[in-house]
């Protein structure tokens, strides 16, 4: 038994409805990738027709970008889900996944130090070491928002490999902290209220995505103990289940607060880029609108297979197949990173003054 397959009690019960609605989500998201096929492409398709130009080396800053924030997303996930696993009666926390933490840090780093190369490089792609200006980069707002990002991960990962990973909270909430700086520089109109927006923002997506994902490497971890173990009986098995399904409802109810929080800053700060009245053009005729419409359909789409997992959980009778939705939530999250970092790489449709 696995965490997606139902029991031989419970296969003639549910079984045969679940495939369809598995063959749904499958379905919603080829549908959904189609639709954020353009900006994934890069910035060209997203550029063209517009009128815009984006500055040299767009591309690479934006996988650059993805990669940092999926580096984040990570440890954050790590730390929120074993904090929910702590609240779960019954939880086998002796049983816990391989930690990522470790290896997100490395990714983020160097992402990080990729991006401040281009900082020091006057925001250009360098192609070779004399290009860049390293001691620049203290001189410059963006230069020291770079550097705090990569020692940030730096020390992130020193306290991954240490005897209290919890430690990593404060780096990576500098990490965090300078994102939300670098969104809204000095001369935009309203900093503060855009960094604020852009903090909150950073952190819900970061505990979503990364929780979702440790979740459920938790249940399939617990899972594989509960068969492993010489002495193992249904009890067992059924108790790791009920731990699992516990754990993954409890996310599920944390979950719905952070999308509220997600959607309420995210129209908050398209607004403020995009005022009322030119919203529906902008989202068309311009590439960060493009762009930003695409993620809108992720997530929309992720929304719905939330919703699928949650009503799993409340009425199937073997409640892990919420982990069938769960996992197509977790791939389309991914895309959500892919298309964000896109998103911070364009330019804004409107100059502020």
């Amino acid at each position: 038994m696995t965490l997606i397959r139902p029991t031989a009690e419970t296969a003639g019960a549910s079984g045969p409805a679940r495939r369809p609605a598995a063959g749904r989500a499958v379905a919603l998201l080829v549908l959904v990738a189609v639709a954020a096929l353009i900006p994934l492409l890069g910035p060209r398709p997203a550029l063209d027709g517009t009128g815009e130009a984006a500055a040299p080396g767009v591309g690479g800053i934006a996988l650059l970008r993805a990669a940092l924030f999926a580096a984040l997303c990570v440890p954050v996930g790590e730390l929120f889900a074993a904090r929910l696993a702590r609240l779960v009666p019954g939880a086998p926390l002796e049983h816990a996944p391989r930690s990522w933490a470790t290896s997100a840090a490395a990714v983020g780093f160097l992402a990080a130090l990729g991006l401040a190369s281009v900082v020091a490089t006057g925001n250009l792609l360098p192609h070779h070491l004399s290009d860049m200006d390293v001691g620049g980069l203290y001189q410059s707002r963006d230069g020291k928002l770079a550097l705090l990002e990569v020692n940030a991960f730096l020390a992130a990962g020193l306290c991954a490999l240490s005897r209290r990973p919890a430690a990593q909270v404060g780096p990576l909430a500098a990490v965090v902290l300078a994102e939300a700086l670098r969104a809204h520089p000095a001369p935009e109109h309203g900093p503060l209220v855009g960094s604020g927006l852009t903090l909150v923002h950073v952190t819900c997506a970061a505990l979503w995505t990364g929780g979702l994902l440790h979740v459920l490497r938790m249940l399939r971890t617990w899972r594989a103990a509960s068969e492993a173990e010489p002495t193992e009986t249904a009890e067992t098995a059924g108790s790791a289940d009920a731990a699992g399904a516990a754990l993954l409802g409890l996310y599920a109810r944390v979950a719905a607060v952070l999308f509220a929080a997600l959607t309420a800053t995210g129209v908050w700060s398209a607004l403020r880029r995009m005022p009322p009245g030119t919203v529906l053009d902008q989202l068309t005729a311009t590439s960060y609108g493009r762009t930003l419409l695409a993620k809108l359909v992720l997530v929309a789409a992720v929304a719905v297979l939330a919703l699928l997992a949650r009503l799993r959980l409340r009425r199937a009778a073997d409640r892990l197949s919420a982990c069938v939705p769960a996992r197509a939530e977790v791939v389309a999250l991914g895309l959500v990173v892919a298309v964000s970092g896109l998103l911070t790489a364009l330019p804004l449709p409107i100059r502020w003054s």
